[in-house]
């Protein structure tokens, strides 16, 4: 999926893009995952990802457990996703295969993992310079298996980063880890949120705890080519693309794929969602926690809710913010097509915004001059790249994040109608990739990738790609085809595909003998999130028994703890100070929308921006 770069990067799905998924952001708008602005330039969906803290239709569960659904006016459900017909990947298909390969000797190379993790901790001390972070936050690292079949094989080292709670010690309750989604993206800012308002209650119980997940920044990481062709600018990203284009993608995308398996190796293959879940248990046992609170944004959710069915005994809390959807059927190939249909949908929000701002921005009066105007804008960049960098892909990548994040619908009017009226600089410092970030942009996205594809199978012919995409961009033309961009490497992927865990289905994974329920959970999300679709919620709902489902309704920022939600945030206080969730379900009205600001603004630093698509010409 596409996803922000850095909160939740979904992938996005497009969970994601080069994140797979971009990052949700706190109140302060910072990105967790970054330290500079312009770190949440990539992102994926299903599942890329959200900044610190703050799917698609729910299919028919295979698992035993089937709760009673919450009233209307507690959580509406959303309208059916389309069926992609043309893929053979259906849910029956898919239900028989719950159980993970390899499953028994990686369970044991995990739990062989966790008590040498346990034995050893963490050395924490200064951090090193590369990670931007400062004291009292420092910085450590935890040794885990490349291959949890072969514990005894090759290991790689995660960096972890911390800062102690700063209550009174007899009120702590010990570690609480985050992940900001992705695949792809780093929670090593995380402890930085300690001193911002909106955390200070939590930061007072907890010590805050990031990392950077395999791969991903100084955690062994992964590359699939260099980072300059990464952030080749200008390129184009048309919503119909022609013939020669299309071939052009397909001839990228299967030349990105050689460089991942040159680059990588035999490595490649152990980038996966399970990976990462068993990672977290070695991580948990290394900060000497006897069970595990965690909270997880965008894909963070998924690897949380996929950590919590293979171990629910180590689990104390969990709060899961912009739900991607769980549902194995959906992995990852049907959770980006549902994607590109949400961000359609927010796209017109924005759209809609503008025009009844027409007196500040002066793009229309109704969301079709708006577009108009985007259209326009879009065929004089295809002529003549701004600033020699922007051309119509970078376009596309900027304004896609007024589908993340309300922080950007003002930035973005703003750029837009200067651009129109002969000013291109607003639009070139929002839209340019920035140099500086090519490294971390690629890096990113090649995580995503790997994690992606490696985790479910995917269509294996172009046709299939080709006629699902070219169906849906004629109703959602604005993301559909930059998501295949994204995720085209998939199709030609030369390793086998796992088969994604029934998730809250304990059955899937081990005998019933000996196992513990899962304790109750939280899950966050809004109505009209484009990222992570307000039907990922109501399916990992569904499939965790006693899990409490907070919805932000008529909202759609990407990512909502920490934000300017305060009903959100006393429950997401509430529960992780004391374990009390606010019954099945409960409801907070929207944050407020955003007004047009008297002068510009900076920019906030989370947002899906990718420094170029892998495919794109």
């Amino acid at each position: 999926m596409r996803a922000a770069a850095l909160y939740g990067i979904l992938g996005p799905l497009s969970l994601s893009l080069a994140i797979g998924a971009l990052l949700a952001t706190p109140a302060t708008g910072r990105p967790l995952a970054a330290s500079t602005a312009r770190a949440a330039t990539t992102a994926t969906a299903s599942n890329r990802s959200a900044p610190a803290p703050a799917g698609a239709a729910g299919a028919p569960l295979t698992g035993p457990v089937s709760p009673t659904a919450p009233s209307a006016s507690a959580a509406p459900v959303a309208p059916a996703a389309p069926a992609w017909s043309s893929w053979s990947g259906s849910p029956a298909s898919v239900a028989t295969a719950a159980a993970p390969p390899g499953d028994a000797a990686a369970a044991r190379g995990v739990a062989l993992a966790a008590r040498r993790a346990a034995e050893r901790g963490i050395g924490f001390r200064r951090c090193p310079r590369a990670e931007a972070l400062t004291a009292p936050i420092t910085c450590g690292k935890v040794s885990v298996p490349l291959d949890y079949a072969r514990p005894g094989g090759k290991r790689i080292a995660l960096t972890v980063s911390r800062i102690r709670a700063t209550g009174p010690k007899a009120r702590r309750q010990g570690a609480l880890v985050y992940n900001p989604g992705g695949p792809g993206a780093s929670g090593m800012a995380f402890p930085g949120y300690a001193a911002e308002v909106a955390f200070r209650r939590v930061a007072a119980a907890y010590d805050f705890v990031g990392y950077a997940p395999r791969g991903v920044g100084r955690s062994a990481p992964l590359s699939c080519q260099r980072p300059s062709a990464y952030a080749k600018a200008p390129t184009s990203s048309p919503p119909h693309p022609t013939a020669a284009f299309k071939r052009r993608l397909v001839a990228r995308a299967r030349a990105y794929v050689r460089g991942c398996v040159r680059r990588a190796g035999r490595a490649l293959a152990h980038y996966t969602t399970l990976n990462n879940a068993r990672d977290l248990e070695v991580l948990r046992a290394a900060l000497g926690q006897r069970r595990l609170t965690f909270v997880g944004a965008s894909y963070g959710t998924y690897y949380g809710a996929v950590y919590a069915t293979l171990f629910p005994g180590r689990v104390r809390r969990m709060v899961f913010d912009s739900v991607v959807n769980p549902a194995p059927w959906r992995i990852w190939y049907r959770d980006n097509l549902d994607q590109s249909v949400s961000f359609e949908r927010r796209w017109r929000d924005w759209r809609r915004w503008v025009a009844r701002h027409h007196a500040v921005y002066h793009l229309g009066t109704t969301e079709h001059r708006v577009l108009a105007s985007y259209e326009k804008a879009r065929r004089r960049l295809g002529h003549k790249a701004a600033g020699g960098v922007v051309g119509t892909a970078q376009l596309q990548s900027a304004f896609l994040r007024t589908g993340y994040n309300d922080a950007y619908w003002d930035p973005a009017a703003r750029a837009l109608a200067a651009y129109l009226h002969g000013d291109p600089e607003p639009l070139i410092a929002l839209a340019a990739p920035d140099p500086a970030q090519a490294a971390d942009d690629e890096n990113g996205n090649a995580v995503y990738t790997a994690v992606e594809c490696n985790d479910a199978p995917w269509p294996r012919t172009w046709a299939a790609w080709n006629r699902d995409n070219t169906a849906l961009a004629r109703r959602a033309p604005f993301e559909t085809w930059d998501n295949v961009a994204m995720n085209l490497p998939c199709a030609f992927w030369p390793l086998k595909p796992g088969r994604p865990l029934d998730v809250g289905n304990l059955e899937a994974v081990g005998p019933r003998t000996g196992r513990v329920a899962l304790p109750p959970v939280l899950l966050l999300s809004a109505e009209r999130d484009a990222a992570t679709p307000y039907a990922g919620a109501k399916e990992l709902w569904h499939r965790l028994p006693g899990s409490s489902l907070v919805t932000e309704r008529k909202a759609g920022t990407h990512g909502v703890w920490g934000g300017p939600n305060d009903c959100v945030n006393r429950h997401v206080d509430t529960y992780l100070l004391t374990g009390r969730t606010p019954g099945r379900s409960a409801s907070c009205a929207p944050r407020p929308e955003p007004a047009p600001l008297p002068a510009p603004a900076p920019l906030p630093d989370s947002g899906k921006q990718p420094a170029a698509i892998p495919g794109t010409p």
